[in-house]
């Protein structure tokens, strides 16, 4: 007689992890406020604030997820923002300056 060989346990599944739906606001600062829609008959994403109401909008696709929307958001919020620091800095020195004189 032979022996009876051992089962080994299945290999565990891995779970994998769930993207956001709902996204921290980039103006009011609410955390999950920001909620994405996408309408692909008429090939539209929208990010929209439920506190403050601020909106974005951008062109969809098959592919294009909620968090695709909302990181395209913060891409233009930064881009737009780029230069404004330096900016506001010398501002800044030239009324100091005009202050002292």
């Amino acid at each position: 007689m032979g022996k009876r060989k051992s089962r080994k346990a299945p290999p565990s599944k891995k779970v994998a992890q769930k993207v956001a739906t709902a996204f921290d606001c980039p103006f009011c600062g609410h955390s999950g406020s920001v909620e994405c829609s996408i309408d692909l008959k008429d090939r539209v994403a929208k990010a929209e604030c439920g506190v403050c109401m601020a909106v974005y909008a951008t062109i969809a696709n098959a592919l294009t997820e909620p968090v695709d929307v909302y990181s395209e958001w913060i891409d233009e919020c930064e881009k737009a923002n780029e230069g404004v620091d330096a900016e506001e800095s010398r501002q800044r020195g030239r009324r100091r300056r005009r202050r002292l004189t």
